[in-house]
C-alpha cells in the first residue's frame, strides 16, 4: 500500500485510543465522585472490635499519589453498586494483583508467614506504604523514604504491646538505631548513604534472622555489611574470625557479634572500648578472666563510660578486623610484630617487655611456673598470717571479755585508771607521731586509691573511682601515697642514722664500763631496741598462757612483741609493695634487666601483699590499739605521745621498774598542752580509724561476693 494512504487510518486509531482513555478517566472521576459523596467526610468511620476506624479519603492526596490514575474498584474490587447499602464489610486490599513479584517477596517474609499464620499485627503492605496517598518510594513524603523508614519501622518494633507479643529481640530498636553511627549519620547529618532498615534486612523478603537466605542470617552478616564496608569485609574473610565463619563454625564471630546489630557506635569511643572486652569474653572467656587480673583490665572495668580510656583494650593487642594466630607472619602479635604492637602504647618498649603475659594463669602450674610458684607463696602467707594472727586477737578478745563480765566494775575502774593521772611520761617523740601521721595518711590514700582496683567488680569499687575522676587521677593519687611512703621510710632510716651517730662517743668510750661488743649489742638487743629478742618470745609465751587463764597477765617493756612485728611488717611492707609497685611503675625501664614476665610477678605480690596489709593493719593491729576492751574506742598515745603513770604500772612495768632503777625516770615526764588541743588530735584519730573500719567492711564484702558467684 503507498505510504501516505495509511495516514489516514493511523489517525483514526490515535482518535480512538484517546477517546477511550478519556472515557475512562471520566469514569474514573464518575466513580471516585461517586465513592467520595460518602468517604469526603471526615467524620465517617466504621468500628472494629470497638476500635473506631476512619473511612476518611482525602481526594486532594490520592489525586497526587501513585494511584491517581487508577479506579476505586481496581482496589476494592469485591465492593458491590449497592455498597453501603448492602451492609457488607469491604474486605482487605489484595496488592498483589498488579505487584506480584512484591507480593511472592512479601508472602515468604516474617511478615507474610506470620499473618498467615494468624498473626493479625505483622506488617501488611499498607501499614509501610500507606493507603490512598502512596508515593514512590524516592519521594521525600514517602513512609518507606529512605530517612522516614526507620520511623516507620518503629512503629511496631518499639509498640510494646506488639514486642512483648511476638517476643522481639530487640524491643528498643528504634532508639537504639537513632543513637547509632548509622542513625545519627542518615538522620541527623543527612548522608542518605548511610544504611537505613531496608539495607540490612531486605525490603519484602524480610526474614528472621535463623533463616539461611535471610541478609541477617549469621552466615551472610559479613556479606551485608561488605555492601558498604568493603576493604573491612575484605580484611576481615582472611581473618581467623573469618575463616572460622568460611569453614561453617558456627562460633565464629561476625559484625553484629562486636559491633552489635543496632547499637553500632564509633570504635573510638571510649564506651565502645569498655564493651569491646566484654564482647570478646563471650568467646574467650579464659582470656577475658586473666585479663581482668591486670591493670589494663581493672582499669578499663573501671574507667568512666563515653570517655577514651588509656588502657589497652584487646583489639589494641589482637587488631580489629585483622585478626590472626599468634604464629602466622602478619598477626601483630608474631614474633617479628609484637614488639611494634607494645610500642603503641610504651613507645620505649624492648623485646624483653615484650615477653608480659598478658592472660597468664597463675594457677597454671605447667605453663606458668614462675607465676604459680610466686602465687602460692603469697597464698600461703596471707592464710598463715591471717589464721596465726586471728587466733591469737580473738584469744584476746575472748580472755578481755571474761575479764569484763567476771568483774565489770573492776575492769572499766581500771581503764579509767589508766586514761587518767597526775603523771605523765613520754613514749613517743614529736618526729616519731610526725612519720606515724604520714604512715597513717599515705597508707589510707594507698588502700582508696587501690583497693578498687583489686576489687574492681564490685559497686563500690566504681563509685570510688567515678568520685576521684576517674582510672587517672585514681592511679596518680596513689603514685603520690607511694612518693610519701619511701619519704616516711627514708626519714626514719635518716633518723636512725643519726641517732646512732649522736651515740657514737658513747659506744666507742672505754670509759663506759662496758666493752665495745657489749654496748653494741645493747644498742642492737637492748629493752629499747625494736629488734626482738629472747624475752620478746617468753613474753608471747606467757600472754598466750594468761589468755587461757594458765599465768598472770605479762608485764612488758617499752616494746611489747606485738609492736615489734608491726614495726617489722613496715620493713617487709615497704620492700615488697614498694619493689613490685616500682616495676609496675616503671615497667619499660625494669624490663631492660628483668624479663617481662617478672610484671607479672610484681602484680601477683603488689595485690596479695596489699590485701595483707590492709587487711592486718584494720583487723589485728586496730584490735591490739583500739579495738581490745582495755583502749576501746581508742588509744590516743600516738597522737599525744605520752601515757600515763598508771598505765606504765599497768602494762608497761618493766619499763617504768628500769627508768626508776637507772634514775632515768624524770627524762621522761611531761607537762604539755595536750589537754587544749587533744580534741583535734583526736578527731584526726577518729576519722583515720572510721576510715579504716569502712575499708575493712568494704573489703569483706567484696571477697564475699566473689565467692558467693
Amino acid at each position: 500500500m503507498h505510504p501516505t494512504r495509511r495516514a489516514p487510518r493511523t489517525l483514526v486509531l490515535s482518535f480512538v485510543v484517546l477517546l477511550a482513555l478519556a472515557a475512562l478517566r471520566l469514569a474514573a472521576a464518575a466513580s471516585k465522585e461517586d465513592c467520595m459523596d460518602c468517604h469526603n467526610d471526615k467524620s465517617l468511620f466504621k468500628t472494629n472490635n470497638g476500635v473506631p476506624i476512619s473511612l476518611f479519603v482525602e481526594l486532594g492526596r490520592f489525586t497526587n499519589s501513585m494511584h491517581r490514575t487508577n479506579l476505586c474498584r481496581s482496589c476494592h474490587a469485591d465492593i458491590s453498586q449497592k455498597h453501603p447499602d448492602d451492609e457488607v464489610a469491604a474486605k482487605p486490599v489484595s496488592c498483589s494483583a498488579c505487584h506480584t513479584n512484591a507480593a511472592n517477596d512479601y508472602a515468604t517474609s516474617i511478615h507474610g508467614v506470620s499473618r498467615k499464620l494468624g498473626a493479625s499485627a505483622a506488617a501488611a503492605c499498607k501499614d509501610c506504604h500507606g493507603h490512598h496517598a502512596i508515593v514512590a518510594a524516592k519521594h521525600a513524603d514517602s513512609p518507606v523514604f529512605k530517612m522516614n523508614l526507620p520511623q516507620t519501622c518503629s512503629r511496631c518494633h518499639t509498640n510494646a504491646n506488639v514486642t512483648a507479643e511476638y517476643k522481639m529481640k530487640y524491643p528498643q530498636v528504634a532508639s537504639q538505631y537513632l543513637d547509632s553511627i548509622h542513625g545519627r549519620a542518615l538522620l541527623k547529618m543527612g548522608l542518605i548513604v548511610a544504611p537505613s532498615c531496608n539495607d540490612c534486612h531486605g525490603v519484602h523478603d524480610i526474614k528472621r534472622s535463623v533463616d539461611r537466605s535471610s541478609p541477617i542470617n549469621h552466615a551472610n552478616v559479613a556479606k551485608t555489611c561488605g555492601k558498604c564496608h568493603v576493604k573491612v569485609e575484605e580484611i576481615y574473610n582472611q581473618s581467623v574470625h573469618g575463616k572460622l565463619l568460611a569453614q561453617g563454625e558456627g562460633k565464629g564471630p561476625v559484625c553484629t557479634d562486636c559491633h552489635s546489630a543496632h547499637e553500632i557506635e564509633p570504635p573510638v569511643n571510649g564506651h565502645f572500648k569498655q564493651l569491646s572486652d566484654q564482647r570478646c569474653g563471650r568467646c574467650h572467656e579464659d582470656r577475658l578472666t586473666h585479663y581482668r587480673d591486670t591493670y589494663h583490665g581493672k582499669a578499663m572495668a573501671l574507667g568512666k563510660p563515653n570517655v577514651a580510656s588509656d588502657v589497652a583494650a584487646c583489639y589494641d593487642c589482637h587488631g580489629h578486623h585483622d585478626v590472626l594466630p599468634t604464629h602466622d607472619p602478619k598477626s601483630r602479635l608474631a614474633k617479628t610484630n609484637i614488639v611494634a604492637t607494645c610500642q603503641q602504647c610504651h613507645p620505649n618498649a624492648t623485646a624483653s617487655f615484650a615477653k608480659y603475659v598478658p592472660h597468664a594463669n597463675p594457677l597454671d602450674r605447667k605453663n606458668y611456673p614462675q607465676l604459680h610458684a610466686v602465687f602460692v607463696f603469697m597464698t600461703v602467707l596471707l592464710i598463715g598470717t591471717f589464721t596465726f594472727f586471728g587466733g591469737h586477737t580473738i584469744m584476746w578478745l575472748l580472755r578481755s571479755a571474761w575479764l569484763y563480765l567476771h568483774d565489770s566494775k573492776k575492769f572499766r575502774e581500771a581503764k579509767i585508771e589508766t586514761q587518767q593521772g597526775d603523771e605523765w611520761f613520754t613514749r613517743f617523740q614529736p618526729f616519731d607521731r610526725f612519720l606515724h601521721f604520714l604512715v597513717v595518711s599515705s597508707f589510707l590514700l594507698l588502700v582508696v586509691t587501690g583497693m578498687p582496683l583489686k576489687f574492681f567488680y564490685t559497686d563500690w569499687a566504681k563509685a570510688l573511682f567515678n568520685l576521684m575522676g576517674g582510672t587517672g587521677v585514681a592511679r596518680s593519687l596513689h603514685h603520690f601515697g607511694a612518693i610519701i611512703t619511701f619519704l616516711y621510710f627514708v626519714l626514719h632510716l635518716t633518723n636512725l642514722a643519726r641517732n646512732l651517730w649522736r651515740n657514737r662517743a658513747y659506744l666507742s668510750d672505754p670509759a663506759a664500763g662496758k666493752s665495745l661488743k657489749k654496748r653494741l649489742w645493747a644498742a642492737l638487743f637492748g629493752p629499747d631496741s625494736m629488734v626482738p629478742t629472747v624475752q620478746d618470745w617468753k613474753d608471747f609465751v606467757a600472754h598466750n598462757k594468761w589468755f587461757f587463764g594458765r599465768g598472770p597477765k605479762p608485764q612488758f617493756d617499752r616494746w611489747t612483741y606485738w609492736e615489734k612485728f608491726d614495726y617489722f611488717a613496715v620493713f617487709w611492707g615497704v620492700f615488697a609493695i614498694g619493689l613490685s609497685g616500682l616495676v609496675m611503675w616503671f615497667p619499660v625501664f625494669f624490663s631492660r634487666f628483668m624479663p617481662g614476665w617478672a610484671i607479672n610477678i610484681a602484680l601477683i605480690v603488689h595485690s596479695d601483699e596489699a590485701l595483707l596489709a590492709a587487711g592486718f593493719i584494720f583487723t589485728v593491729h586496730f584490735f591490739n590499739t583500739h579495738f581490745r576492751l582495755e583502749k576501746f574506742p581508742m588509744d590516743t598515745v600516738i597522737f599525744s605521745g605520752r601515757v600515763s603513770k598508771s598505765e606504765m604500772l599497768h602494762e608497761r612495768k618493766r619499763w617504768y621498774d628500769r627508768l626508776v632503777a637507772t634514775g632515768r625516770l624524770n627524762d621522761f615526764r611531761v607537762k604539755d598542752e595536750w589537754e587544749r588541743w587533744k580534741g583535734i588530735a583526736r578527731s584526726f584519730g577518729y576519722g583515720f580509724f572510721g576510715l579504716g573500719v569502712v575499708l575493712l567492711v568494704l573489703i569483706i564484702y567484696a571477697m564475699a561476693s566473689r565467692l558467693t558467684h
